[in-house]
C-alpha cells in the first residue's frame, strides 16, 4: 500500500474544497438547516464533498467514501471519511476557523488524514508511521506537563438546552480555574491538539468524519486519544479526549469531578 499516492488524492481534494470554500464567501451562498436552526448547511458543504468523491472515484473506484452530506452506501477495504466542511456555522458568519478533514480507513485502520484550514492555509497531515506534519514541517503536542496553565477546547451541540450533559464537564473545568476555549470546528481543534498550539480537547457527541483525520494527526503527533473513560479511542465513539499525554489523566478527572 504506498500511501504517498493516497496522500497526494487527499491533498488535491482538500485543495478542491478549499476552492469551493473561498468561491462561495466571495459570491455569497444559499443556507439551510438541518437538526435545528443552528445546524446550518450551505452550498459549498454539498459542493465540496462532491467534488471530493468525484475525485476519488475518478482516482480509486474501488474506494467508498463516508461524508456528513451524503453518508455511506455500500463497504469497501479502502473508505474515505470526509467532512467536506467542519464549521459550517463559522463559516456562515465569516468567523474564519473552518475547514475540510479528510481521512483515509484501510481494512478498519486510519492510515492517513488531511486537514486543510480553508480560511487561513494551514495543513495538517499525517500518515502511518510517518509523523505529523504542518505546512510541510514536523510537529509535535506540547510538552506542558500541569493541566492549570493549559489551554484547552470543547465544543457543544447546536442545541444544548437539549443536551445538557456538556454542560456539566464545561462548568466542572471552569470551576477549577481551567482555560477552555470553544472554536467550533472539531477538526482543527483537535489538529491544534496535534501542533501544540493547544494543549487538550473533549467533546461529546462526535461523528467519524470530525475526527478520523484529527486523531491519527494527533498520534503521529505524539499525543494521546481517549474514551470519555480514558479506553484506547476507536472510531465511531461518540465521546473523544484528546491532549498532549502529559495532562491527559487529570483532564479526565476534572471532566468527571474527581
Amino acid at each position: 500500500m504506498d500511501l504517498r499516492v493516497y496522500l497526494q488524492t487527499a491533498l488535491d481534494a482538500a485543495y478542491l474544497a478549499k476552492g469551493i470554500h473561498q468561491y462561495y464567501q466571495e459570491k455569497g451562498f444559499t443556507l439551510s438547516s438541518k437538526s435545528t436552526p443552528t445546524d446550518l448547511v450551505t452550498q459549498a458543504d454539498h459542493e465540496s464533498e462532491a467534488a471530493i468523491r468525484e475525485l476519488i472515484a475518478a482516482r480509486h473506484p474501488d474506494h467508498v467514501v463516508l461524508g456528513e452530506e451524503q453518508g455511506q452506501d455500500r463497504e469497501g477495504a479502502f473508505r474515505w471519511i470526509v467532512d467536506p466542511l467542519d464549521g459550517t456555522v463559522n463559516y456562515a458568519h465569516g468567523f474564519p476557523f473552518y475547514a475540510v478533514s479528510i481521512g483515509l480507513e484501510a481494512h478498519g485502520e486510519v492510515v492517513l488524514g488531511v486537514i486543510l484550514d480553508t480560511a487561513r492555509g494551514d495543513l495538517f497531515t499525517a500518515t502511518k508511521g510517518g509523523g505529523a506534519f504542518m505546512n510541510g514541517r514536523p510537529i509535535r503536542v506540547s510538552p506542558r506537563a500541569t493541566l492549570v496553565g493549559s489551554l484547552l477546547a470543547t465544543g457543544f451541540p447546536y442545541d444544548v438546552s437539549k443536551d445538557t450533559e456538556n454542560l456539566v464537564y464545561f462548568q466542572r473545568a471552569l470551576t477549577r480555574g481551567l482555560m477552555v476555549r470553544r472554536p467550533g470546528a472539531a477538526a482543527l481543534d483537535l489538529a491544534y491538539v496535534a501542533a501544540g498550539r493547544l494543549d487538550g480537547f473533549w467533546e461529546v457527541k462526535l461523528n467519524p468524519w470530525d475526527v478520523a483525520a484529527g486523531w491519527l494527526i494527533i498520534r503521529e503527533a505524539g499525543g494521546t486519544v481517549t474514551g470519555m473513560e480514558g479506553e484506547a479511542y476507536r472510531l465511531g465513539n461518540r465521546y473523544l479526549v484528546a491532549s498532549n499525554g502529559l495532562i491527559h489523566q487529570p483532564l479526565l478527572d476534572t471532566i468527571h469531578g474527581r
